[in-house]
């Protein structure tokens, strides 16, 4: 195969349609935009304009705020540790790096992790995360184990 035979597949791209282009074509004249008025015209963007009126959304209250300092966590419960300790795939210290070279969780981008409390862990492990439910940590401690919470990295907003 050569770099000059690499082609889309049949149908990928359309190609586009020249409108304007005399009454022929089908999208001559008005060029598909129907007749008159300012919709008609080039550069008119009325979304959401409604003749005057105040519009919907500036007379719905505004509600809510987005708060900069949340953490977002990956959510990890104990029954799916238990499941990658039994393959042979966690011991020992669990970190964030130790759960995604496991495939407990397949994103490392976000804030930390955090160990719910869902399911029976048997092992005894040192855990190194982020939070922990108070249920989880009860459950790791009956199985021998620790939970050490990590401090929230200042994140840039």
């Amino acid at each position: 195969m050569k770099l000059t035979d690499i082609r889309d597949n049949e149908g990928a791209s359309k190609s586009r349609i020249r409108v304007g282009r005399g009454i022929g074509s089908g999208k001559g004249k008005t060029g598909g935009r129907g007749v008159k008025g300012q919709k008609a015209r080039a550069g008119v963007a009325v979304k959401g304009f409604e003749g005057g009126q105040m519009p919907l959304y500036r007379r719905l209250p505004k509600r809510g705020f987005h708060n900069l300092f949340a953490r977002e966590l990956n959510e990890v419960n104990l029954g799916r540790i238990q499941q990658a300790v039994e393959a042979g795939k966690l011991d020992g210290t669990v970190t964030i790096e130790s759960l995604v070279a496991a495939g407990v969780i397949s994103k490392a981008a976000r804030d930390g992790v955090k160990i719910l409390g869902v399911g029976e862990l048997k092992a005894k492990l040192a855990f190194e995360v982020a939070g922990a439910s108070k249920s989880a940590v009860e459950a790791i401690e009956k199985a021998g184990g620790t939970v050490k919470i990590l401090a929230a990295a200042a994140s840039q907003a």
